[in-house]
């Protein structure tokens, strides 16, 4: 199974909107631009909102189905370990394995010189096709990537062994996904941690490195843009002199995490992927779960007070909902307006507040960042949201369509802002 060269991760909370999603995909194959859906969710998300994977599955299959989609599609087990990684088998045939939690922890001495030997021809001068900078490699080097990295690339051999077990090596798309990390990746370690997980016999088509910057849930990239765009040329190089080197599949490509709402980065990739023609992978999640509270909050009436209802209850449980994900968002308390002032919103108001448009007097970056965490507070509403869904569905869809072909797919894949 071979993933294409674009492809889109569709992360959907409730499982409400996979015909939404697919029309987004389907509008940029009307403008000749053919994107695989990807649809995933965690293991996390599942546990939050009380469902399971092959729910997933059965979202997507009809999905395809209505709309007649005939291109290839996925289904990403996301953000996987050997401890969670059973329940996803049968139903997915895209598997982001995390091994973030073994970066840094080190591998046994031997292991560790072992890969020194493998890796000794490259003592010296690396030179990186493609990148002006020569790198200078010395044994020490080598020792500390392999001792920071090592034990994360025979962790995520060991996984895809399990799922090859089961699935057949055939039968679905590895990526591996280093991104929730402190520290980007250098050239140089980007390229031995590709040479070891080679090593370790993992057919990835996706990596996820870290990049410079903080990629907040559901706002926008927060960083250096020109050194976001140096790191994820580099790496774009990197990767194509790795698959030559040490024999990956020739469709590795890079996987941007936590892509939803990061509207600043999506032109440099499009240029970047456009001058070394290069393929893409990025995976947004949250966006189609706040659009569908945006459709809620302008649909007024019972819908607009469920949201309201929902931010109340997350404002009095923002330790609990924001803890988690206290790596990925960055909400500042005494922006966020009280429960009773909310109360009052009409619903232009409250949907104004929450959509990513950065020029609109009304936005609010921290209460959009607290909705993202609260998807737990709408599961537990259970069928009174559902019900919503359900009644302004035609109201949800067009928000979610338009959300992901217009703010996202159009200027990442297309290259129009």
């Amino acid at each position: 199974m071979k993933l294409e060269k674009y492809s889109f991760g569709m992360g959907d909370r409730f499982a409400h909107q996979g015909e939404a999603q697919l029309k987004a995909v389907l509008k940029a194959k009307e403008r000749g631009v053919t994107i695989t859906p990807v649809w995933n969710k965690s293991y996390r998300e599942h546990k939050t909102v009380n469902t399971s994977p092959p729910e997933l599955r059965a979202e997507a299959d009809a999905a395809v189905k209505a709309l007649a989609w005939t291109d290839p599609y996925r289904v990403d087990a996301d953000h996987i370990t050997m401890d969670t990684v059973g329940a996803f088998i049968e139903s997915s045939d895209f598997f982001t394995m995390d091994v973030a939690n073994y970066i840094g922890k080190s591998a046994p001495e031997n292991v560790i010189e072992d890969f020194v030997e493998r890796r000794r021809k490259y003592i010296g001068d690396l030179f990186i096709p493609g990148i002006s900078e020569q790198f200078s490699v010395t044994e020490d080097n080598l020792r500390y990537t392999a001792g920071k990295f090592l034990l994360a690339a025979i962790e995520a051999g060991k996984l895809y062994a399990h799922i090859a077990k089961a699935k057949g090596e055939d039968n679905f798309i590895a990526e591996v996904s280093m991104d929730e990390v402190d520290d980007p990746q250098t050239p140089v370690e980007l390229f031995f941690i590709l040479s070891a997980l080679a090593d370790y016999h993992v057919k990835a088509q996706t990596i996820a490195p870290k990049f410079s910057g903080r990629f907040n849930k559901g706002v926008d990239y927060v960083g250096d843009l020109q050194q976001f765009e140096k790191e994820f040329e580099e790496d774009i190089l990197v990767i194509r002199h790795a698959i030559k080197e040490f024999g990956l599949p020739e469709n590795l490509k890079l996987s941007v995490h936590s892509g939803s709402d990061k509207f600043s980065i999506y032109q440099p990739i499009n240029q970047l992927i456009t001058k070394h023609d290069a393929g893409i992978h990025l995976k947004t999640a949250g966006t189609t779960w706040l659009e569908e509270v945006i459709g809620l909050s302008e649909a007024g009436n019972e819908a607009l007070e469920l949201v309201k209802d929902i931010y109340s209850s997350a404002l009095g449980r923002f330790d609990e909902l924001c803890g988690p994900y206290a790596a990925v968002i960055d909400v500042q308390r005494d922006r966020l307006p009280s429960a009773e002032e909310v109360s009052s919103w009409s619903p232009d108001k409250m949907a104004n507040t929450i959509r990513h448009d950065q020029q609109h007097p009304d936005f609010n970056p921290d209460f959009r960042q607290l909705l993202h965490v609260a998807y737990k507070v709408a599961g537990e509403h259970g069928d009174r949201y559902y019900a919503a869904l359900a009644k302004y569905s035609d109201i949800v869809s067009v928000h979610v369509t338009g959300n992901l072909y217009e703010r996202h797919i159009a200027p990442l894949f297309l290259g129009r802002g």
